[in-house]
């Protein structure tokens, strides 16, 4: 009996450390739904190509504007750790300008994460700022 508890607590162990996390879920390209306050989302820009590619070593690039941006992120729980962002130094004016900022503001330090089927939600840390993103 108690071999057979061990064996059903270990395939348990197996079955969780291979069921797919955030991570796992996030890697790919990505483009802009929304962004700005949580309670009054703003449109991504229209005709505007976004996107954001997470790839399974930890590392992510895009652009949701007019500048190309690149850094590492790691996950950690329901949290997404991103690690030197940079991006490039055009000047972008009017909408195009504003949803860049935002949402490079929010790809800083550590921000909220959930992933719900093809929609990917990164709440900045003060919880003022969303980045709504869906897989393409």
């Amino acid at each position: 009996m108690k071999k057979n508890l061990v064996m059903i607590a270990v395939f348990v162990f197996i079955l969780s450390a291979c069921s797919p996390g955030a991570s796992a879920s996030m890697v790919g390209e990505w483009r802009l739904e929304s962004y700005g306050d949580p309670a009054s989302l703003t449109p991504a820009a229209p005709d505007v190509e976004t996107s954001v590619i997470f790839d399974e070593k930890g590392q992510m690039n895009g652009n949701v504007g007019c500048n190309g941006f690149g850094g590492g992120y790691a996950i950690d729980g329901d949290a997404i750790v991103f690690d030197q962002v940079v991006s490039t130094l055009m000047f972008c004016e009017g909408p195009v300008g504003v949803q860049e900022s935002v949402i490079l503001g929010v790809f800083r330090d550590t921000a909220g994460l959930a992933v719900e089927g093809d929609t990917l939600t990164i709440t900045s840390a003060d919880g003022n700022a969303v980045v709504v993103l869906k897989k393409k």
